[in-house]
């Protein structure tokens, strides 16, 4: 998959929430957003990650930014993700992974020592007018909301 840069436009993406309302990127327009792609809801890995976004998610947005995540789970699924964890922005399903493929967060990667395809876990910063600022991409789950919140002085 091709992976964006910095400069590029964000592609745009209309998927559902976990209370299953739509959710485009034209919707953010105006405001920064941080999507974050990540493989499973209520994966040990995945929730120290959202957990990370959860407890960083006031200065983040005191510095103008929103925050999603983004997943191959179904709404009840993400529904449940939220609820049990307080995590206090939405999270969207993309079940046929287009919007992974299209920000290049779906590919080959190394799992166990096998190459196998799936999720790539990838943060992405995007601007107000639908920009690329930060392609974060093979991220770890544990301190990667900290080089976040670094690279945004945030």
């Amino acid at each position: 998959m091709p992976r964006l840069d910095s400069g590029t436009s964000a592609p745009d993406f209309s998927l559902v929430d976990q209370d299953g309302q739509p959710v485009s990127l034209t919707d953010f327009r105006g405001r920064r957003l941080v999507a974050f792609f990540y493989p499973a809801a209520m994966t040990p890995g995945c929730t120290t990650e959202a957990c990370d976004f959860r407890d960083s998610v006031a200065p983040l947005q005191a510095a103008g930014y929103t925050v999603v995540g983004i997943s191959r789970d179904e709404p009840a699924k993400l529904r449940a993700f939220r609820d049990r964890d307080s995590l206090p922005y939405d999270l969207l399903s993309d079940p046929d992974h287009s919007a992974h493929e299209a920000y290049g967060a779906w590919g080959e990667k190394m799992n166990y020592g096998k190459v196998v395809e799936g999720v790539i876990r990838s943060t992405f910063v995007i601007d107000e007018d639908g920009a690329i600022l930060h392609a974060l991409y093979n991220v770890k789950a544990t301190g990667h909301v900290a080089r976040v919140r670094a690279l945004l002085g945030v």
